[in-house]
């Protein structure tokens, strides 16, 4: 019998069809380990379900493509009998409002860390890294539109993804009537939490993020910081315009086409000689990229500034260019799922930490497939969802019946 949900689920996952990683110790019972590290937000007094039961029903649920917490209690009282019993469940089942009033309590930062830390667990390394290989980190925020508080306010969540896995490395919900700036040091400690030391790491952000506390932060914990500068930083914009780019040789350029368009990016980078000398700390490089479509004989041209803490020697124009097309990982591959496969902007779930709490269980559900072949999260749900025993299998074992 399984003793991991990931030799279970790895059949489900189209084009995985690689034989799965033998188990090992540390691997031992570890979706289970890592939800036991979970808070429990309950009095202890008069608890009927253990809640490593009910999370494990939680992520499973979402694994076979529940979108709301009703459907996830419904998952569990769709399953037989003996199911129940094997994921600790008696005759008696929790109704819906005890799922809901559980996961809407839950401390939504642990909870991602402890999946996070679990997907990092079963990830395959890359075989082959190159030479000047580096860890890049995309930074983005996400608005629920359908979760709305009391005073009418949009919940706001900041991710942060490993760019390299897909892992959503950490998550922290935006306060009321503030924005991302204030949560990007929470951010760095939830990802210095699961990912260990952040030396060397590149953290690509938006323009929201070009603040000078930013990039002092980034620098503090070793780790670099790559940010676009618009208008919102009008003195550093002008300072990166003004910079002699005619004169700079392009040191890459691609070309891509497809969907009746075709693009040309061409990247130049200039070397700061005054390190800090531009109205941004710790900046070593000025960045300009010069993005032209064609679309239906329409040419159309965008250009764009960033800067970047390391070095030429460190950061050549070709990997820049990647490092910023990275960025898109988040948007294309993780909130573009949740909202289409998921259906993530249609639900109205406000209560607590309950769009955290929703939000962290379909990013793992989408990492989880994506780790394992899959490049249709939705296909990769329904299967899961018609193989259920072979969840409930890999769940069960070593499964603790009280907690």
């Amino acid at each position: 019998m399984a003793s991991s949900l990931i030799p279970a689920l790895t059949v489900t996952a189209p084009g995985g069809d690689f034989a799965p990683d033998p188990v090992t110790d540390r691997e031992h019972g570890g979706l289970l380990h890592a939800l036991a590290a979970v808070p429990d937000p309950r009095d202890s007094r008069g608890i009927r379900y253990p809640l490593v039961s009910l999370l494990t029903v939680a992520v499973c649920a979402v694994l076979a493509g529940a979108s709301s917490f009703a459907a996830i209690s419904d998952w569990l009282h769709d399953l037989d009998e003996h199911a129940r019993a094997r994921l600790g469940f008696d005759r008696r089942l929790p109704a819906g409002t005890t799922v809901w009033r559980l996961l809407t309590r839950l401390d939504a930062g642990l909870l991602a860390q402890a999946l996070a830390g679990w997907l990092r667990i079963r990830t395959r390394p890359t075989p082959h890294r190159p030479r000047r290989y580096r860890t890049v980190i995309a930074v983005d925020g996400k608005t629920l539109r359908g979760a709305r508080r009391p005073d009418g306010g949009q919940v706001h969540l900041l991710t942060a993804l490993d760019t390299s896995t897909g892992i959503v490395l950490a998550q922290v919900t935006i306060e009321a009537k503030s924005n991302e700036i204030p949560a990007f040091a929470p951010l760095l400690d939830a990802v210095q939490a699961v990912h260990g030391d952040p030396g060397g790491v590149v953290f690509v952000a938006d323009a929201l993020h070009t603040q000078t506390r930013h990039g002092t932060e980034v620098a503090t914990r070793g780790a670099h910081l790559l940010v676009q500068v618009k208008a919102n930083q009008p003195t550093l914009h002008a300072q990166l315009k003004r910079l002699p780019w005619a004169q700079v040789p392009a040191g890459d350029r691609t070309r891509d086409h497809g969907h009746g368009r075709r693009e040309t990016r061409t990247v130049k980078a200039i070397t700061l000689h005054t390190p800090g000398g531009i109205a941004f700390p710790h900046a070593e490089q000025a960045v300009r990229i010069t993005r032209t479509r064609i679309t239906a004989g329409r040419t159309s041209r965008e250009t764009a500034y960033l800067t970047v803490s390391l070095p030429a020697a460190d950061a050549q124009p070709a990997e820049l260019q990647d490092w910023i097309r990275r960025h898109w990982h988040i948007e294309n591959r993780l909130h573009h799922v949740r909202d289409v496969t998921f259906r993530e902007d249609q639900h109205q779930a406000r209560t607590g930490t309950g769009p955290a709490v929703i939000a962290t269980l379909r990013n793992t559900a989408i990492v989880y497939h994506r780790v394992h072949g899959a490049t249709n999260i939705a296909r990769a749900n329904r299967r899961a969802d018609r193989r259920s025993h072979d969840l409930i299998d890999a769940v069960t074992s070593h499964y603790p019946t009280t907690q």
